[in-house]
């Protein structure tokens, strides 16, 4: 058995040779991504595997997998929008993801991410590079006397309501989905009550069309003016036009942000030398109170190990005319 690991890292190929040697398989990689113009290399594999940002969207890729004998995608990431599903019917292709790879991952960036906004650590550290170690404006908050507003409190944002409620922190949830473990742990509210109440608004929900730009210019009206925003989903939540106003008119205090619009090329990309195209990134990184990383709060050494075998063992059992555990075109 053959498989083909599009967009692989060099941190992964030591995680490839334990898995050749425990399902003994045979595992190529390519750096690339899957795209019209590489979708040839799977030619004279069993299976594939992605993690990417960048659409899947052409029917000539679904149509030529299916042409070379694939009979599936394993995604070795948890979101699935990049995947064009009407396509990969018609072509008779599953679809798998990793729904859990290790929810701590996120959840510990998200904690740095809201510490190092509270206690302006990026506006210190900018003042700093200048000379200046004055303490004006530098008084922080403690997390104890907040109250931390979770959209989305699936395996990630329960992850991240047990850690603030470790700290002292109130926690409220306004999600449709409540669930029963964490009743001991938050207070589900609607979206108009976590907004008028948080001192911390954190997004961990899919990308679905309603959550397209659920972040817009009304939602931000309704947060505290020192309330801070987090993003560790889905980049298209947030419409970063209304983000960017919001912060430049202070209705907010700060934000952090994990992934973005238009991060496709960008993330995972050292453009130091070419630069990169992307107006409101740009915005975004010359604002002191602002956290901008390339969308690493998977990237850890548990994370990364889970999302190639777990991608890896349903690739396998779809082969091998078993059911994945992971399907998402069911």
């Amino acid at each position: 058995m053959r498989l083909l690991m599009y967009n692989a890292r060099p941190d992964e190929m030591v995680n490839f040779k334990v898995l050749e040697d425990e399902y003994k398989i045979v595992i190529k990689t390519t750096d690339k991504g899957l795209n019209k113009d590489t979708v040839s290399l799977a030619r004279g594999f069993d299976g594939i595997t992605v993690q990417q940002h960048g659409a899947i969207d052409d029917e000539m890729i679904y149509a030529k997998l299916a042409d070379f004998g694939i009979k599936q995608i394993s995604l070795r990431i948890t979101g699935y929008d990049i995947i064009n599903f009407k396509f990969a019917n018609k072509y008779d292709i599953k679809i798998t993801n990793v729904p859990a790879y290790s929810p701590r991952s996120v959840s510990e960036l998200v904690l740095a991410d809201v510490m190092s906004l509270l206690r302006h650590l990026r506006e210190t550290h900018l003042r700093e590079d200048r000379g200046d170690f004055a303490w004006d404006g530098l008084q922080a908050r403690e997390i104890h006397n907040l109250t931390v507003g979770i959209i989305g409190a699936g395996k990630i944002g329960s992850a991240v309501a047990r850690i603030f409620k470790a700290l002292g922190a109130k926690v409220l949830v306004a999600d449709p989905i409540k669930r029963p473990e964490l009743f001991d742990t938050v207070e589900y509210v609607d979206y108009n009550t976590l907004f008028k109440q948080a001192d911390v608004v954190t997004m961990h929900t899919p990308m679905t069309e309603f959550m397209n730009h659920f972040m817009n210019a009304e939602r931000f009206e309704q947060m505290k003016n020192d309330a801070i925003f987090i993003n560790a989903s889905r980049g298209p939540v947030v419409d970063t036009k209304a983000l960017i106003t919001a912060l430049n008119d202070q209705q907010i205090a700060g934000a952090a942000i994990d992934t973005f619009e238009g991060e496709a090329g960008i993330t995972g990309v050292d453009l130091s030398k070419s630069g990169f195209d992307n107006e409101n990134l740009a915005e975004l990184l010359k604002m002191p109170n602002v956290i901008v990383t390339p969308h690493i709060g998977f990237y850890t050494d548990a994370a990364v190990k889970n999302m190639d075998l777990i991608s890896v063992r349903d690739a396998f059992k779809i082969l091998n005319g078993e059911e994945p555990l992971h399907l998402v075109n069911k």
